[in-house]
């Protein structure tokens, strides 16, 4: 009968193994997911501030998030701006100073993170006034941010909005 016994306190030993193996197996997986999910929640908060910050007019809180070098490269609609310096001074400063009233939203915004890369894919809409004219339009954007010092700042930024309609043509009569 010892010969009963033995086989099933070997079974009990793999078995309580096989389930610290399990435990472990998701700690590490959780601890990863969690880990991964953090910087997708400070990636987030990022873009919030961005959209923020550019409806209220508030570039310190955009030379904060960006990266402030030569890094930074910007297409939007089909015009490039190459570095911090040229978006910041020649499009992204002079365009929020001649708009009022702005109202700029970001929805489906889907966080992919790489190590110290990441980027986001979103639709946006924005209105205002500008120039005398309100505006309303929305678009597709894309950001890329990378991990620098342990903080994430925006490297790339792409949006495009959809063409306008063609001015209807006249008939000939």
């Amino acid at each position: 009968m010892a010969d009963g016994v033995e086989p099933i306190k070997r079974g009990e030993k793999t078995m309580k193994r096989s389930n610290l193996i399990c435990i472990l197996t998701v700690f590490v997986f959780a601890g990863f997911a969690s880990a991964q999910s953090k910087d997708e929640k400070l990636i987030l908060e990022i873009l919030k501030q961005n959209t923020v910050s550019f409806a209220k007019n508030d570039m310190q809180t955009l030379d904060k998030i960006w990266a402030n070098d030569e890094a930074v490269i910007v297409f939007e609609n089909g015009y490039a701006n190459y570095g911090w310096s040229d978006y910041r001074n020649n499009h992204l400063g002079p365009e929020m100073k001649e708009m009022t009233n702005v109202k700029y939203e970001s929805a489906d915004v889907k966080v992919h993170v790489a190590g110290k890369m990441a980027y986001a894919t979103f639709k946006y809409t924005i209105s205002g006034d500008s120039n005398g004219r309100h505006f309303d339009s929305g678009g597709l954007g894309t950001t890329v941010l990378e991990k620098r010092s342990g903080k994430w700042l925006i490297v790339h930024w792409h949006s495009s909005a959809p063409r306008r309609q063609p001015a209807p043509t006249a008939t000939p009569k």
